[in-house]
């Protein structure tokens, strides 16, 4: 893995955020069995933050192939409606929002995709940005999410943004420790399904 570097997203790159997104989208884990639609999750988690906020999203390149990524948005209420406005016209048709209670994963991801609101609270304020950051799992544990995740902080540092906070699956405890490692703390959102992490941009 000699060749294996960090740059920013390009537009070629659009087909292996949303592989990487899919393969680690159960808690880490090769989720391509679990939903019907193989785009869903990558239209939710990765693409409107290549879309809306290419400044801020970044991949790890070996030798031309995505094995990783890390997508930010600066101000998540501005997101929320960017995503909205922006984004679901232009996939919301293939996911439609679910007549009832959502019936299965598709259904549930496609509820949230529907109602980008549900990413904004109130606690979060003072963490105004947020983030998502998937590896495949032979590029973890070696240092690359480490430096993704500085690329990002000073991407948002440097646009001015004080913090930012992001939210995993409280049973990902691997997950959990290397945020620990980087010095996030825990968010009390009252939620047992989700854990909530936030940090200072500043290195």
């Amino acid at each position: 893995m000699a060749d294996v570097v960090i740059r920013p997203f390009r537009p070629a790159d659009r087909d292996g955020i949303y592989d990487v997104c899919l393969r680690t989208a159960d808690g880490g884990q090769d989720a391509t069995a679990l939903y019907r639609d193989p785009e869903l999750v990558g239209d939710i988690f990765a693409g409107p933050y290549a879309y809306l906020e290419p400044d801020f999203a970044f991949v790890l390149d070996d030798g031309g192939q995505v094995t990783g990524y890390v997508l930010g948005a600066p101000d998540s209420t501005r997101f929320a409606e960017a995503m909205r406005e922006k984004w679901l016209p232009l996939v919301g048709a293939k996911h439609p929002e679910p007549a009832g209670p959502p019936a299965d994963r598709d259904e549930e991801m496609a509820y949230l995709l529907h109602h980008p609101e549900l990413m904004v609270h109130a606690k979060l304020a003072d963490y105004p940005a947020h983030l998502h950051i998937d590896l495949l799992p032979g590029y973890q544990r070696s240092g690359h999410g480490r430096r993704m995740m500085a690329t990002l902080l000073t991407a948002l540092h440097t646009a001015g943004v004080p913090a930012v906070h992001l939210a995993m699956l409280t049973t990902n405890t691997q997950a959990r420790a290397f945020y620990d490692r980087l010095g996030c703390h825990e968010i009390d959102m009252g939620d047992d399904l989700l854990t909530y992490l936030g940090r200072s941009t500043a290195e």
